[in-house]
């Protein structure tokens, strides 16, 4: 078999696996009919995804056909490092704010999430919870002026609080005067739908608070540092206009 011909095979190896994660069940005619193959061959590919590990079921008749077994995809879901990342931190809200609509104990979810990182990461993460902070809802004046922040800027700012990493950011206060800043981004503290990071200011050597809408750019460091003690962000956190339950 040439190579071309092998990731031809491979690429409707893949097709197939996409094809039969639909709901509707598919049928072998029609399929060989769509790839230009006999059905012999989505016979002998089947086979191929069954000895890979992918449950397809047949079922003969009106309404039957080719489908993945009800189980199919679970503890096969693969995430990359942002993705993780940004569910280790909503597990950690969802867990923090002991909603009553929150039945499942959530606990299990996270330690097996946890289990996928190195060892070194599981102990970065370990404390996670204990700095996230719950408020309650945003003022009216706050909600006045927020505006919901890039994606990729939270993710950034997600990285950086994990992993206990300073970050440069841009921020916009009050004024509107933009400013650069180098911050520890210690704490996140959620006064829905606003969130703020308590953060150490490196840039002027004080503990400050952000509203994560008014910062328009961010960038990671590579040095590292350690969480400071909540009592440390108590102070700050009297002037900002933020309301509490």
């Amino acid at each position: 078999m040439t190579r071309a011909t092998t990731l031809d095979h491979l690429a409707r190896l893949d097709w197939l696996e996409s094809r039969l994660k639909t709901d509707a069940p598919l049928i072998a005619a029609d399929l060989a009919r769509e790839l230009g193959v006999s059905l012999r061959t989505i016979g002998r590919d089947i086979a191929i995804l069954r000895e890979r590990g992918v449950p397809v079921d047949g079922e003969r008749g009106r309404g039957g056909g080719l489908h993945l077994t009800s189980t199919w995809g679970i503890g096969r879901l693969h995430l990359d490092f942002r993705e993780a990342v940004d569910l280790l931190v909503s597990l950690a809200i969802a867990e923090h704010a002991r909603s009553p609509l929150l039945l499942a104990d959530l606990a299990p979810v996270r330690r097996k999430l946890v289990a996928s990182f190195a060892p070194p990461m599981r102990r970065r993460i370990a404390s996670l919870r204990a700095r996230i902070l719950i408020a309650g809802p945003a003022s009216s004046h706050v909600l006045a002026t927020f505006r919901r922040p890039p994606a990729r800027l939270v993710e950034r700012l997600h990285e950086a609080f994990l992993l206990c990493r300073p970050a440069t950011i841009t921020y916009l206060d009050g004024e509107g005067r933009s400013t650069q800043r180098t911050i520890e981004p210690h704490f996140l503290l959620l006064n829905a739908p606003v969130w703020y990071v308590l953060a150490f200011d490196l840039s002027r050597q004080a503990i400050r608070t952000f509203r994560v809408d008014r910062i328009s750019a961010i960038e990671r460091t590579e040095t590292t540092f350690r969480p400071r003690p909540y009592a440390e962000f108590r102070t700050a956190l009297e002037g900002a206009d933020i309301i509490f339950p």
